[in-house]
């Protein structure tokens, strides 16, 4: 298991490198760690801008031999998000390192969390929160697919779009609430009169019977959420959404 100091030391050791690859026109710490907040779990973040973009390749190949020979990656995995590719390691004791790269053109902070070490960095262009309408779509559909699976007695599919629902509702709370709806990463701030009735959606047994119990519950939770982000909307999808809860299973 790593330690904090483990891992503080790691993130000078990784700078140190920055500062000496040619190939960066900066460098930044992003995520807790640029607004010092991390704790005892927090991983590694930092990001990239690369000089040219025919370099790009070659910088992530690079930093990727890096970091299996020289701090013990057992595997990573690509995020794209936009022009940038986030290259999250797991490292031997438990380590998650995400080191990102783009283009010198498009180095910029996508969030508050984004301390410029070294280098020069575009104008922010913080990452929006998930429009409501989306959320909205996503919530239904994952509810026709519950009543689907639900009646074709595929009973884990079930519970995967009853999870899907939950969290979706949730997501619309903490769009609500002013508090970031991504990766789950607003709920712990939700007041507790929203996220208490959600205990009850929770799927206990993977029978029929608990499923329809527990989709019931998240239905209602998903409606009252659409109601309040949109209630001409709401309006519009209440006789189908309720229609949902009377198939007969």
């Amino acid at each position: 298991m790593f330690t904090p100091e483990y891992r503080e030391e790691l993130r000078s050791r990784l700078l140190a490198r920055a500062a000496s690859d040619a190939r960066l026109s900066g460098t930044a710490i992003t995520g807790s760690a640029a607004n010092a907040r991390s704790d005892r779990w927090s991983d590694i973040d930092l990001a990239f801008g690369v000089r040219e973009s025919r370099d790009l390749a070659d910088a992530l190949a690079d930093w990727t031999s890096h970091m299996y020979a020289g701090h013990g990656a057992v595997h990573h995995v690509d995020v794209q998000a936009g022009a940038w590719t986030y290259r999250v390691f797991l490292l031997s004791n438990t380590l998650q390192v995400d080191l990102a790269f783009v283009a010198e053109d498009e180095f910029r902070a996508l969030s508050p969390e984004f301390q410029l070490v070294s280098g020069t960095a575009r104008e922010p262009q913080h990452m929006p929160q998930p429009p409501a309408s989306y959320l909205i779509g996503f919530g239904w559909l994952y509810a026709l697919h519950v009543r689907s699976s639900i009646a074709r007695t595929k009973h884990w599919q079930a519970e995967f779009m009853i999870s899907g629902m939950r969290d979706t509702a949730l997501a619309l709370a903490c769009l609500r609430h002013g508090l970031p709806a991504v990766h789950g990463r607003g709920l712990h701030q939700l007041p507790a009169e929203v996220t208490k009735p959600f205990g009850d959606s929770l799927v206990r047994t993977m029978d029929a019977a608990e499923l329809s119990r527990a989709f019931g519950v998240t239905l209602e939770l998903l409606a009252r959420e659409i109601g309040h982000a949109d209630a001409a909307v709401a309006a519009r999808l209440e006789p189908a959404l309720r229609m949902l809860l009377q198939s007969d299973f």
